[in-house]
């Protein structure tokens, strides 16, 4: 038997050639093998159905799942797939490593090329295939093509994490003990959705929370499904994924090929904290182009102070309030467009109003650098109103069943990206108007899912999803690449499309709508389970909640705001000196901190439902440890001092202690007692929140 190893930072991802294919045999850590063993023998199964093959098709194996399902011109379906002898190829640098092998049908007309990728910089495994046709005539239809399988070895069964959610409570973590059967999840609506999040973690059912843990995070944008198949009485779990299977149809002519999205893995001993470290440290290390101010700047967003009544003047008074609490950016949301006095006119027009902007942007734009700060857009390119020159000119323009009426939600449709016409459309749109303005900071919307997805006549119509997706990628890479000096979130409605693909194309994302500081603690205790603070926009407004309504502080709101990168909603205008006096202290104290928040190894202490809640941040050589407080009404009392035992330091170290915005000393305390005891917690800025910070002594 031979075997292949490729190496990451802390584990090994071992693959093997077998009589059946190629089968994994260590995922974990180095040294410490831990071979899949073959389940018991049964008539009603194959010998391709009881092997954890790295990739499988229907007709390779025929009892479990297959990643595969074509269909031939012929009508016959499926596809006995065989790994090509000498096909296998390892390439390794010393940082990265790689490993290609080929699986054929020559009598189906298909090959697929598998594809792992590995690195010593970080514990994620890449893995995705390309599926080609090698038939001379007549054309295949894949109506499944994920991109890898991955043998989880927690079985029988497992403990399921996932992060659930809706509007405006996107990323809340669920658990589901699955002792057998299929966990399906996904989405059908053209983006990565706020019902759930591409990523599962899966643990042994009777580990505890320290226990080894595995990630599977699909990098995809568009509709998608995600499947953990724990068969019955095996010790490995299987989780595979790629582009829904439900609604999308992938057509190969002769000698076309089609590469699957990528799915990543990652393996920690660490339980949940420790795989979402290995998460963050990919996230960084490998996806962000860089992890400092200038792509994550404190925002002031104008949208909470004026909706759709945007005035050069108005915005320029709420600009002189920004630079004086210490924003780095200006953006203007919603509503600086032609005709967009409400959300039922205006998408697709993208100039400047006349009506609001009698001279263009240019005197807004002048006014906000003037004032010191960057300028922002928000812009909606995938939607057009119906009350828009776009539609008028352009209805085909828009996805449609055929003849059936057009579903409006939000009062808008959503542009067919797959056409190039429309395609060519947005990238000339985007060149014009950050060609035209000092534009330097972009928050790309999407405002509700597709419906009627499709281009009936179109042979490949049923792709659309796909094609929506990378025209969406090949978008914002044009961004990145044109136009390098502009810093790009990404939005859905809030949180509806939050994933890997996204993070590797913009900088910063919006968690959600969500507000709400309380509300919002809970999204974002959810969201640093898969992905990192340095991209996680949140906002300080004066927006209510919904479902937590315990009073909170304007310190409160700040403090959940700098657990990512901040920024400002609110009306500053309806603010008085005293608050805008404080609002400079806590931008300045946020100032100093963001480096580590940023980039530091993230712990969270309980549940934002506890009495106290904090998140910790502690910097890669733990010479700095940020945390972030939070506390329910009447859980702090002067005669019971809280203290709260830290994650992650060295008990012999030492450490300057302060707390709040003014620095309240708390005196030098050791990292034996700092993890005993804990740290203690003054509330020197608020009696409900608290931003402690401890710096290492030589």
């Amino acid at each position: 038997m031979t075997e292949w190893e490729l190496p990451t930072a802390r584990s090994v991802y071992v693959v093997a050639e077998t009589d059946a294919g190629l089968v994994p045999r260590h995922w974990g850590a180095p040294g410490q093998r831990r071979e899949f063993a073959p389940p018991a023998r049964t008539p009603f199964e194959a010998p391709a159905d009881k092997v954890p093959l790295e990739f499988a098709a229907a007709g390779t194996r025929h009892a479990q799942f297959a990643e595969l399902l074509v269909q031939g011109p012929d009508g016959v379906d499926g596809a006995l797939l065989r790994l090509v002898p000498g096909s296998v190829d390892v390439t390794d640098d010393g940082r990265d490593a790689a490993l290609t092998a080929l699986l054929r049908d020559a009598d189906a007309g298909i090959e697929v090329a598998l594809h792992v990728r590995t690195s010593r910089a970080h514990d994620v495994v890449e893995r995705w295939a390309r599926v080609r046709s090698l038939r001379t005539a007549g054309d295949l239809h894949l109506t499944r093509a994920f991109g890898a399988a991955w043998n989880v070895p927690v079985g029988p069964g497992a403990r399921v994490a996932e992060l659930v959610g809706t509007w405006s409570r996107e990323f809340t973590p669920a658990e589901v003990d699955l002792p057998a059967g299929q966990l399906s999840l996904g989405s059908r609506q053209g983006i990565t959705s706020h019902l759930y999040s591409p990523v599962v973690a899966l643990r042994a059912r009777d580990c505890d929370d320290g226990c080894e843990a595995y990630g599977v995070s699909l990098a995809w944008s568009g509709s998608w499904r995600m499947v953990v198949d724990a068969v019955p009485f095996r010790d490995v779990v299987r989780v595979s994924g790629g582009a829904d299977d439900e609604t999308a149809v992938i057509t190969l002519a002769p000698g076309e090929e089609f590469e699957t999205p990528h799915l990543l893995g990652a393996w920690s001993p660490g339980g949940l904290d420790g795989l979402a470290d290995a998460w963050h440290e990919y996230q960084r290390g490998r996806l962000a182009r860089s992890t400092g101010p200038e792509h994550r700047p404190i925002v002031y967003n104008s949208w909470y102070a004026t909706g759709f009544d945007v005035r050069v003047e108005h915005q320029l008074a709420l600009a002189d309030v920004a630079a004086d609490v210490g924003v780095e950016v200006f953006v203007v949301d919603d509503g600086w467009f032609t005709g967009r006095t409400s959300d039922r006119a205006g998408l697709g027009d993208w100039y400047a109003d006349p009506a609001k902007f009698p001279e263009g942007l240019g005197p807004l734009v002048k006014g906000v650098l003037d004032r010191g700060m960057r300028f922002g857009l928000w812009v909606e390119p995938e939607a057009v109103n119906p009350d828009s020159d776009l539609f008028r000119a352009h209805p085909d323009w828009v996805y449609r069943a055929g003849d059936r009426p057009l579903t409006t939600m939000r009062n808008q449709y959503v542009l067919d990206l797959g056409r190039p016409e429309v395609e060519e459309w947005a990238a000339a749109m985007l060149r014009r108007l950050l060609t035209e303005h000092p534009v330097s900071y972009l928050k790309w919307d999407m405002n509700r899912a597709v419906s009627d997805g499709g281009r009936p006549g179109d042979p490949r119509g049923r792709e659309w999803s796909l094609q929506h997706a990378r025209a969406y990628h090949r978008l914002m890479t044009l961004l990145r690449e044109e136009f390098p000096h502009v810093t790009v979130e990404a939005c859905a409605g809030g949180g509806g499309r939050v994933d890997n693909a996204v993070l590797a194309l913009s900088d910063v994302v919006w968690p959600s709508d969500e507000t709400g500081p309380r509300d919002r603690l809970a999204v974002q205790h959810g969201f640093l389970t898969a992905y990192p603070p340095h991209v996680m926009s949140s906002w300080v407004t004066d927006e209510p909640d919904r479902l937590d309504t315990a009073p909170a502080s304007l310190e409160f709101r700040f403090v959940v705001a700098m657990a990512g990168v901040l920024g400002i909603g609110a009306d500053l205008l309806a603010w008085g000196e005293p608050t805008r006096a404080r609002a400079r202290e806590l931008v300045a104290l946020y100032r100093d901190i963001r480096e580590v928040v940023h980039t530091g190894v993230v712990r969270r202490h309980g549940s934002p439902s506890d009495p106290v809640y904090a998140v910790q941040y502690t910097a890669e050589d733990a010479s700095r440890v940020v945390v972030l407080v939070t506390a329910r009404p009447g859980a702090c009392r002067d005669d019971v001092p809280v203290r709260l035992p830290l994650a992650g330091l060295r008990d012999e170290a030492r450490y300057r202690v302060h707390a709040g915005a003014v620095a309240v000393e708390c005196g030098v305390l050791a990292g034996r007692e700092l993890t005993g005891a804990g740290v203690p917690v003054p509330f020197a800025l608020a009696p409900d929140c608290d931003v402690v910070v401890l710096d290492r002594l030589p």
